[in-house]
C-alpha cells in the first residue's frame, strides 16, 4: 500500500475514478477546480510523498519512487487502466506511471508539464540548478514561518500567479498546505524531484514508450505569470518521441490558473472528458 492521503472528488459509482497528480510543491486539493467541471465523475487526487498530508512519508522521493506509490494506490482501488491526469512536476509523475505500468493507464492528460524542461542559460546540466530559486515564491514559502492561516492565504493572495484569480478553491488548497506554521512540502522532496525534470535519459525512453493517447496542454504564462514553461511550438517537437501527441493551447492562463481557473480547469476537464481513438 502506498499510504498516500488521498482526496476524492465526485460520485461514488462503479465507474472507474481518474487519477489526477498535482505539481512539485503542492498537494491534492489544487484538483478542486477541474473537478467541478468533470460532471461529477469520480476523481481521486493524492497527496504525493513529501506533501500535504503524505509529508510524513519517508524518502527517498524522485519520478519513479512517485509513480511506484500511485500503482499501490490504483491497485488498492481495483487496478484497470483509466484516465490519468498531471500537473506541472506531476506530468511527469504520470508518465512514468504510465511507462512502468501501462496496465493502468488508459490515457494521459498532461497539464503544462511532462516533457523535459529546457535547462537555463549558463546551466550544462541539472546538477548546476539551483531548484527554489527557479520555482520562486512557492519555494521560498518552504522556508517561511506563518501566524497563523490568515498569514498564510495573505502569502498567496500576493502571489503574482494569483493576483486576478483568488477563488475559493484556491483558498481552501492554501489552508490544507498549512501544517501547523508552515507550508506541508519537504523541502528535500521539491529540490530531489526538481533535478529529474529536465530530460535524463531514462526519462526520455520513458517518453518513447508511451503507447496509450497523450494529450499536453499549455500555459502561455509561467509559474510568476510571466515566462512560460514551454516556449511557444517547444511542445511540438516531442513528437518525434510520442507521435500520439495532442497539442492543445490554452489562452489567458499561467501555469497556476491552467488549473485553478475555470477558464483554465474547464478546458483541462474538457480534454480529461473527450473520447480519443486509442
Amino acid at each position: 500500500m502506498s499510504g498516500l492521503a488521498t482526496t476524492s472528488y465526485g460520485r461514488t459509482t462503479d465507474e472507474r475514478a481518474m487519477l489526477a497528480v498535482h505539481g512539485i510543491t503542492a498537494n491534492g486539493r489544487s484538483w478542486g477546480a477541474v473537478a467541478s467541471h468533470l460532471d461529477e465523475h469520480p476523481l481521486l487526487a493524492p497527496d504525493l510523498r513529501g506533501r500535504g498530508r503524505s509529508n510524513r512519508l519517508p524518502g527517498p522521493y524522485g519520478l519513479r519512487r512517485h509513480a511506484d506509490d500511485l500503482a499501490d494506490l490504483l491497485d488498492a482501488d481495483g487496478g484497470e487502466p483509466r484516465i490519468v491526469l498531471g500537473h506541472s512536476m506531476g506530468a511527469f509523475v504520470v508518465v512514468m506511471l504510465a511507462a512502468q505500468r501501462p496496465d493502468l493507464v488508459e490515457r494521459l492528460v498532461l497539464v503544462d508539464g511532462g516533457f523535459p524542461l529546457a535547462l537555463p542559460s549558463g546551466a550544462e546540466s541539472a546538477d548546476d540548478l539551483d531548484i527554489a530559486a527557479l520555482l520562486g515564491p512557492a519555494a521560498r514559502r518552504l522556508e517561511m514561518d506563518f501566524a497563523d492561516a490568515d498569514a498564510y492565504l495573505g502569502f498567496w493572495r500576493q502571489h503574482p500567479a494569483f493576483s486576478r484569480d483568488w477563488s475559493d478553491v484556491v483558498e481552501d488548497y492554501a489552508r490544507y498546505d498549512l501544517d501547523g506554521t508552515r507550508a506541508s512540502t519537504v523541502a528535500a522532496a521539491m529540490i530531489e524531484d526538481g533535478a529529474e525534470l529536465y530530460g535524463p535519459a531514462w526519462y526520455v525512453e520513458a517518453l518513447r514508450s508511451l503507447r496509450m493517447p497523450v494529450t499536453v496542454l499549455r500555459a502561455p504564462r509561467g509559474l510568476t505569470d510571466a515566462e512560460p514553461l514551454y516556449a511557444p511550438g517547444a511542445l511540438e517537437g516531442f513528437r518525434s518521441l510520442v507521435p500520439q501527441l495532442e497539442v492543445v493551447e490554452i489562452d489567458d492562463v499561467n501555469h497556476y490558473t491552467i488549473l485553478f481557473a475555470d477558464r483554465g480547469a474547464s478546458r483541462v476537464a474538457a480534454s480529461a472528458l473527450a473520447t480519443r481513438p486509442a
